[in-house]
């Protein structure tokens, strides 16, 4: 890819109807993930708003988060502490429970993955309504973080998750 070609991300969104249930219509990254350039693109895309002032970690949420995070964090030269479902860090965590549409859910960081104070990246791949963030929001303020940005690839803006993570900054690349 050539450094000023630009290529249209939307066009790596594959669309999936009814899936994972009747009436959802899922946005798929995959061909996003499979196609170099364009992953490269959106990668350098949001770590070109740290740039000088890279955070101290980027913490990613399971699954597809991590992807994205852990190649965000390879491109700041930062780590990746990964955030994931209950049971799925061998360490001692924190949890922080929350609500989905069809129940709840815990998330776990391991309590010794960040220091206190540490300027922190938090990436997943969407954002819905906005849950699992603010779970993850938690976590990262019983760590004692401090949250610079939240970055998203797809923001799903008729779930108005990001009212709900006021005021924390966001950016995402693609909205629908």
């Amino acid at each position: 890819m050539k450094p000023d070609t630009q290529l249209t991300l939307t066009d790596y969104i594959r669309d999936i109807p009814d899936f994972p249930k009747k009436g959802i219509l899922f946005r798929d990254i995959t061909p996003l993930l499979q196609h170099g350039p364009a992953f490269r693109q959106a990668i350098r895309m949001l770590a070109s708003r740290h740039q000088g002032k890279r955070p101290d970690a980027v913490v990613a949420i399971e699954s597809r988060g991590l992807i994205v995070g852990s190649a965000l964090a390879y491109e700041l030269g930062v780590g990746v502490i990964p955030v994931r479902k209950k049971g799925k860090l061998p360490h001692k965590t924190y949890q922080a429970s929350y609500t989905l549409e069809y129940g709840r859910d815990t998330l776990e960081i391991h309590q010794d993955g960040l220091a206190k104070g540490a300027s922190v990246l938090l990436v997943d791949d969407l954002l819905a309504t906005g849950g699992t963030m603010g779970a993850t929001i938690q976590l990262i303020e019983q760590c004692g973080g401090r949250i610079v940005e939240l970055a998203f690839l797809i923001e799903l803006t008729a779930l108005n998750g990001r009212e709900r993570l006021a005021p924390h900054p966001i950016i995402s690349l693609i909205q629908y």
